[in-house]
């Protein structure tokens, strides 16, 4: 049974109640833990926990602010449940806890009021919920830019926080450009493969040698790579606009 000076800490120490659901954190996950920032960026490389530690994110916002609703967004209903299944599993590992009000498999409902919804990323889903207190955003870079669009006015009122994770998927969409040019109103997290202890260098060395240069690079060194059907690069679309022409077509 955990104390209530204990269950006390915890509320206030989120590293620490990581390792209380079974999570090791990597020093920049016990960074993220610690950040009072509003609004995250995680660029991570694949298999480098940034899952993991957003669903331990999500679960002590739940439990340690009742009447907190915490919403999991994904790009597929897969994803979604996936992710929320951490969440889950999390909840299980604290044998104390009260059982959930219900347990489905893409949501709970909380004892103190709370409620943890997984859903699959798009516009129409999202459109009935409001007063969000945590926006989780998996896989952000493939998600569609009308469901960033949708979820920010749920915000608006609540003050919640919104986290986007991602792995790269070229330079385009709302996680591209929130990463590159969203100012800094962002907390950004760089997480490149090399620096995730649970991914051997030999892997990594084998990886590189299997994939094209390119996905490599975006799978692993968190880069913006150029998307594989692209024309024209980005830089090369930047340098061709210029001021001094006058557009073709009028905004009339």
């Amino acid at each position: 049974m955990v104390s209530l000076a204990a269950d006390l800490r915890l509320a206030l120490d989120r590293p620490a109640f990581a390792r209380r659901v079974g999570v090791d954190p990597d020093p920049w996950q016990e960074r993220l833990l610690r950040s009072a920032s509003s609004r995250v960026l995680l660029n991570c490389s694949r298999q480098s926990g940034k899952s993991t530690i957003s669903g331990v994110l999500a679960l002590h916002r739940a439990l340690y602010r009742p009447g907190s609703l915490v919403l999991c967004l994904a790009p597929s209903e897969r994803q979604s449940k996936e992710l929320f299944g951490k969440i889950a599993g999390f909840y299980r590992a604290i044998h104390d806890a009260p059982p959930p009000e219900s347990d489905r498999k893409l949501g709970m409902a909380l004892p103190n009021g709370s409620r943890i919804e997984a859903l699959p990323g798009s516009e129409k889903t999202i459109r009935g919920f409001s007063g969000a207190a945590l926006l989780l955003v998996d896989e952000a870079s493939r998600v569609d830019d009308g469901l960033y669009h949708a979820v920010r006015p749920m915000l608006a009122v609540s003050g919640g926080a919104l986290v986007m994770l991602s792995s790269p998927y070229g330079k385009r969409g709302a996680f591209y450009e929130a990463w590159a040019n969203g100012g800094s109103s962002w907390e950004r997290y760089e997480v490149p493969a090399e620096e995730c202890p649970r991914i051997t260098p030999e892997f990594l060395e084998e990886e590189r040698e299997a994939l094209p240069s390119w996905v490599y690079r975006q799978e692993y060194e968190c880069s913006f790579e150029e998307t594989e059907d692209q024309v024209f690069t980005t830089e090369m679309v930047e340098r061709a606009v210029t001021p001094e022409v006058t557009p073709l077509f009028g905004s009339g």
